[in-house]
């Protein structure tokens, strides 16, 4: 037998970088190797393995060494650490609306029920921050502590007529009016303009600092501009909509390939027409989007009773998902995904904003420096304290301008990374003459196929069959 002082001179361990698992290996092979459990244990501790050891593993290899003459084993197996959960914001309002327009067999809206306002209170509590949760740390196979990732504490994005407590735990509504999200996220109180009828010549063009709700429809060659939200009880024919905050249309949009309909975040619409419609984040039809050009920084979502995408251009930063795309007459109709150009320019214009902040902050930091100096001497008079004042208070701005920045930065650059989630998905038939592009990369479809999902896959486009 060989003696535990001489297992080194016929076995090695083999550790994996991590150093969370350990094998176990000959570097020579005796056909009279023996070993006890014991020795093996005292081996593996001397060889700094001293954590996770495999009970059935060990034992096998003392029964049969001879099986593992030529082959590792592994005989030790780390504990990972758990990373830390995310913080999270959680919302105290509802954030779809209640009153959904009836949608008839035949796919027509019925829009005769009014939009329902569901306004919040002043004092009225908005939201609620959720800290992270700490993560547990793991144990390497020599025994060492294996640190986990810290969850990614979540920050309230502060808009109009909202205020936090000190502790930064929840937000409040400073004033009476409609809850909107805006570009990037940002949560605001908007008072509510409310057009009792169609814009027109008698309203003539609305620009309102935040929720407009119009109760009839939007008419050509007019337009509607709102910090929040705007909500269309009727339609839009060629005419121009800026929101801030999302787009809600019930009567849908016919755009005579003049106008826009542009919103910061979401845009909700029965149908849209030789249309041009852009959104921050998603863009939703429950009808149909014929002959439109169509950009959304998120998601293109058009799978109703209908769900039809047919001619024209769809962009979308990750999917794109229709019931059908195309038709019988292989009318062209392109879908691009995995396309966000306002992100990498919205990331451009942020490294821009950093670097001039930084060099506001120096100068703010030298003039307070200057005149803490003076103070300390005591020759500070009233307007040098009034200004070292201000200056404190724009120093606080900057740093704030600063860590808002930083954070922006850090979310584009992590969307723009993941370029796994996009996708084209068709519920029911995409015809030839469709065009699907994913990033760089082209695939023109030539087949009528049915039921598929596009998405890019080691340098081309994959066709698969829906689940």
């Amino acid at each position: 037998m060989v003696e535990r002082l001489a297992l080194d001179r016929h076995l090695a361990i083999v550790l994996e970088p991590s150093k969370m698992s350990a094998r176990l290996r000959f570097t020579k092979a005796e056909e009279d190797f023996a070993c006890t459990e014991e020795s093996l244990r005292q081996f593996l501790h001397d060889q700094n393995v001293r954590h996770g050891l495999l009970d059935e593993a060990i034992r096998s290899f003392v029964a049969l060494p001879e099986n593992y003459f030529f082959d590792e084993i592994e005989i030790a197996r780390g504990t990972s650490a758990i990373d830390g959960v995310d913080g999270t914001i959680e919302f105290m309002f509802d954030k779809e609306e209640e009153a959904r327009p009836m949608e008839r067999e035949d796919g027509r809206v019925d829009y005769k029920e009014l939009i329902r306002l569901k306004n919040v209170g002043k004092g009225q509590l908005l939201a609620r921050r959720h800290p992270t949760r700490r993560g547990t740390p793991g144990t390497a196979v020599t025994g060492e502590e294996v640190p986990f990732k810290p969850g990614k504490e979540a920050r309230f994005k502060v808009g109009k007529n909202v205020v936090t407590d000190e502790k930064q735990t929840s937000m409040y509504a400073t004033i009476e009016g409609m809850v909107s999200q805006t570009d990037n996220g940002k949560i605001n109180v908007f008072t509510v303009y409310e057009v009792h009828g169609d814009v027109d010549y008698s309203s003539g063009n609305v620009d309102f600092v935040g929720t407009v709700v119009i109760r009839g429809s939007v008419l050509p060659g007019f337009r509607v501009k709102a910090a929040g939200d705007i909500r269309v009880q009727g339609g839009v024919e060629g005419a121009e909509l800026f929101a801030d905050g999302s787009i809600e249309i019930t009567g849908g949009v016919i755009g005579y390939h003049k106008g826009i309909v542009k919103a910061g975040m979401n845009i909700k619409s029965s149908f849209i027409q030789d249309g041009n419609v852009e959104a921050g984040e998603d863009i939703i039809v429950s009808q149909s989007i014929l002959h439109s050009e169509i950009r959304a920084g998120k998601n293109v979502v058009c799978s109703g009773s209908k769900g039809l995408i047919v001619g024209g251009h769809i962009q979308a930063g990750e999917t794109v998902t229709a019931r059908t795309v195309g038709n019988t007459m292989a009318t062209a109709t392109a879908i691009e995904v995995g396309v966000l150009p306002n992100l990498r320019n919205e990331l451009a214009d942020l490294h821009k904003r950093l670097r001039e902040t930084a060099e506001n902050m120096q100068k703010t930091t030298q003039a307070l420096g200057l005149l803490d100096q003076m103070a300390h001497a005591g020759t500070l008079n009233a307007d040098k304290l009034a200004l070292r004042a201000k200056l404190s208070v724009t120093k606080r701005k900057q740093e704030q301008e600063r860590a808002y920045a930083k954070e922006r930065i850090f979310e584009i650059e992590h969307i723009l990374e993941d370029t796994g989630r996009a996708r084209v998905v068709v519920n029911d038939t995409i015809y030839g003459g469709a065009k699907v592009v994913i990033g760089r990369y082209t695939k023109f479809v030539k087949e009528t196929t049915h039921r598929v999902s596009f998405q890019y896959l080691e340098g081309d486009i994959v066709m698969s069959v829906n689940h």
